[in-house]
């Protein structure tokens, strides 16, 4: 049998695959379950594949597809435990402490692999031992082939011990891979050799010839069919399949006819070949642009990798780019395999470039995050030193302005925020809500002040003066004195406060004293009522506007006493100058009752 070099490496590839599958028949029912593009999956959808897998009863089917799962989640765990660790490193930078990842999925993806390993090495000694035994039998089977050529038996009889021989090799069983082309040979080659060698009955062997040359002329035609079939990997599986049946299970033809159909049966096979060789190029092809597609996608992380940005929010959408490429790139399909490894280790250096110069960015502002970290610490202790105050008056700006220094700290670090924010409310709260039961009791208070001031308007409208000024003046004072007795009104309420001045007004009208004891009298009363810590602003602008008023004055006093200056030659009794001599007089008043005004006013405020 002759044939070129190209035919005799197809044969030897078919020969290769069927000796593995004729060791283990289960290997055969791996061509039924779906080879995945398993670098396309999560670590998630691997860890569910697996499962799957390991459940499959005959576990050597599945062999390819779990060392292909293995391979991509290993690679993807990996390269998630390298970022973890920059990450620990970058928040951690001065920590003895080593890094540890809990990561469950892991554990389960081991537990399944590690059940998975165990079937499968139980199933391997099982076939070792029985393959063993199977070559010791299937050389057994051979020497008496061998011999039976040299017997003296009658054709009867060995024809008899021939048939027995070809009945117990087909069912001896698998023998090793290694062995198997050997052995098959070598009995082929002894099998042709008795037909050859021995004077048979001329009839019966070229029955025998014709019945097997019919069932390798099907094989033929079958191949010929499956050269147009559309299915080229279901094709070449059929393909090897018959020639193991034409190897295994059909006997030898005539001398002359040998070379023929084998050359035939070859050549087809070589077509069959050539054909799946040319779909394996536009997957070769398919490959080739994935590469390109994965090319592209590592420089553009590279890209990112270069770029720098000053805040969270731009990190964040830096992240999120990767991540894009990332699920990109796992999607891009697969690679041709001499360059698998190397884009993988090209795609990993550029992610991890990029997390080098993320991790950079978060370790600087971890030192801000730990600044900010002590500053609100000091709030929350600033807040339950003063949550005990009952100095409701001083604490509550106190309280305010710490709140409000709380908004104006930046992020904490976020291991710490929540409990931290926790705390400083719940300190925050139970002030405020002592200070709101004390302004409870206080608002029963002012309530039952407006019912007594009210009451006591009736009483002052009937007051009447009766004409001496000292004992009117006393008694004036005294209504005011038991007015202010009864305390403060509610703010809405505030408007009893200016019936009791219209009262106060008229009767003022009314006593005969000076202008200035009754303008000092009512101011006494009206700032009176502006004390207290909820008008501490208010008295405070009072105070400027009367400052303001005194330098106003003084400045109109300094004008009139200039002007005056003009007049240095002129009789008192000239009008002009007595009515300058006039506005001095009223101008000296105002000044005085301005800065008695002052004095009261500062009174009040050192109390």
């Amino acid at each position: 049998m002759a044939f070129d070099s190209d035919e005799q490496s197809v044969i030897s590839a078919i020969e290769e695959v069927n000796a593995e599958e004729s060791e283990d028949e289960t290997l055969k029912e791996r061509h039924d379950i779906p080879m995945l593009d398993y670098d396309t999956l999560s670590m998630e959808q691997l860890v569910e594949e697996l499962g799957q897998l390991v459940i499959v009863e005959k576990l050597m089917s599945v062999k390819d597809h779990v060392e292909e799962i293995k391979k991509s989640f290993l690679s993807k765990y990996h390269q998630f435990i390298d970022e973890k660790k920059e990450e620990f490193n970058a928040e951690n930078p001065d920590t003895n402490e080593d890094f540890h990842c809990h990561f469950p999925l892991k554990a389960k993806f081991d537990q399944l692999y590690s059940q998975y390993r165990d079937k499968k090495n139980n199933h391997f000694q099982s076939l070792q031992n029985n393959l063993k035994a199977n070559l010791e039998n299937r050389l057994a089977i051979v020497d008496e082939l061998k011999n039976l050529i040299h017997s003296q038996d009658s054709i009867p009889v060995t024809l008899k011990k021939f048939n027995d021989i070809r009945d117990r090799w087909k069912v001896a069983g698998p023998i090793p891979k290694d062995r198997y082309n050997h052995v098959w040979n070598n009995y082929h080659f002894h099998l042709e050799n008795f037909y050859d060698v021995l004077h048979l009955d001329r009839e019966i062997r070229d029955l025998d010839f014709k019945h097997n040359l019919v069932q390798k002329l099907k094989i033929i035609e079958r191949v010929e069919e499956l050269v147009n079939e559309e299915d080229i990997n279901k094709a070449f599986r059929e393909l090897q399949d018959l020639h193991r049946i034409w190897k295994e299970d059909i006997g030898p033809v005539s001398r002359d006819s040998r070379e023929e159909i084998w050359n035939r049966f070859s050549e087809l096979t070589k077509q069959m070949h050539d054909k799946r060789e040319s779909l394996f190029e536009k997957l070769r092809e398919g490959e080739t642009e994935n590469l390109a597609k994965k090319k592209e996608i590592i420089a553009q992380i590279e890209v990112l990798a270069q770029e720098k940005v000053n805040s969270h929010g731009a990190w964040s959408g830096q992240v999120e780019k990767v991540e894009a490429l990332r699920n990109q790139f796992f999607g891009a399909g697969k690679v041709p395999p001499e360059v698998t490894d190397q884009t993988w280790t090209e795609f990993k250096n550029a992610v991890r470039s990029f997390n080098v110069l993320k991790n950079s960015f978060y370790k600087d502002i971890k030192k801000d995050q730990n600044d900010n970290l002590s500053k609100k610490q000091a709030l929350v202790a600033k807040a339950h030193e003063l949550k005990v105050n009952t100095d409701f008056a001083a604490t509550t700006p106190m309280f305010k302005q710490i709140q409000e220094e709380w908004k104006t700290i930046g992020h904490v670090p976020r291991k710490f925020s929540e409990k931290l924010w926790a705390d400083f409310r719940a300190a925050c709260n139970e002030y405020f809500e002592k200070l709101k039961e004390q302004k409870t009791e206080l608002n029963a208070e002012e309530v039952e002040a407006f019912e007594k001031k009210k009451a006591y308007l009736e009483t002052i409208k009937s007051f009447d003066l009766i004409g001496e000024h000292k004992a009117d003046l006393d008694a004036i004072k005294a209504h005011i004195e038991t007015w202010k007795s009864f305390g403060k009104v509610p703010f809405a309420r505030r408007h009893i406060e200016g019936k009791f001045n219209k009262i106060l007004d008229a009767l003022f009208e009314k006593l005969s004293s000076s202008k200035k004891d009754n303008e000092l009298v009512r101011y006494a009363n009206r700032i009176d009522n502006l004390s207290g810590a909820d008008n501490t602003r208010k008295l405070d602008n009072e105070k400027v506007f009367i400052m303001r008023k005194i330098e106003e004055v003084q400045s109109n006093l300094f004008q009139l006493e200039n002007n005056i200056q003009f007049f240095g030659r002129a009789k008192a009794d000239n009008p002009m100058v007595k009515e300058v001599m006039v506005n001095i007089e009223k101008q000296k008043e105002e000044l005085a009752t301005w800065k008695e005004k002052l004095k009261q006013l500062r009174s009040i405020k050192s109390e």
